[in-house]
């Protein structure tokens, strides 16, 4: 029993007798919990009604919009979605943008198509339908060829990084309206990807 008491007896001691454990003094005072409150708060200045409230919200929100949609029009990495993100998807993105297709006057023919099959005159719907079917196999032929374009220079480039996705990436990009692509494009037609 005597053991066990002086056993405890003996750390306290250490503590006291000048070892590391010794935390020293500050060099001020303790605040008063009235002045550490006052200062951890922070002025507030919500407006006074809800409506104000909502107004002012939807304005930093909007200019967080508009922020966010500069820098995704630019390509900064931050601001793209989650579908463009990574060096794979701007190879990608670089390689369609630095050729000129077909593909990429698709919406402008699909409209004047449109307008053609408007017309009751049999002689223009003869022309028509065969036009639509050169269209479409035109489109999976320039598909095809650039996404094994694509998947070649990304193994090339980035070997063992995925190229799930890209074919599909590729060719949607491709029928985009060069002025419309988003993120816009880097490089121009001729440009070496």
């Amino acid at each position: 029993m005597d053991d066990a008491a002086g056993a405890g007896s003996g750390a306290p001691e250490s503590a006291e007798g000048g070892g590391a454990s010794v935390t020293p003094a500050k060099g001020r005072p303790t605040p008063k919990r009235s002045e550490a409150e006052r200062r951890r708060r922070q002025p507030y200045s919500a407006p006074a009604n809800r409506k104000a409230a909502a107004s002012q919200s939807r304005g930093r929100d909007r200019t967080e919009r508009a922020r966010r949609y500069e820098a995704m029009k630019r390509g900064e990495e931050w601001a793209l979605p989650a579908k463009d993100k990574g060096p794979v998807r701007a190879l990608t993105r670089d390689y369609v943008d630095s050729r000129r297709r077909i593909s990429e006057y698709y919406m402008y023919i699909l409209v004047l198509l449109f307008v053609l099959l408007l017309f009751k005159n049999p002689g223009v719907q003869a022309i028509v339908y065969p036009l639509v079917l050169v269209l479409v196999v035109i489109m999976v032929v320039e598909g095809y060829l650039t996404s094994r374009a694509v998947k070649k220079l990304v193994a090339g480039r980035y070997p063992g990084e995925s190229t799930r996705g890209l074919t599909r990436y590729a060719i949607m990009r491709g029928l985009q309206i060069r002025r419309l692509r988003m993120p816009a494009p880097r490089v121009g037609p001729g440009s070496k990807a």
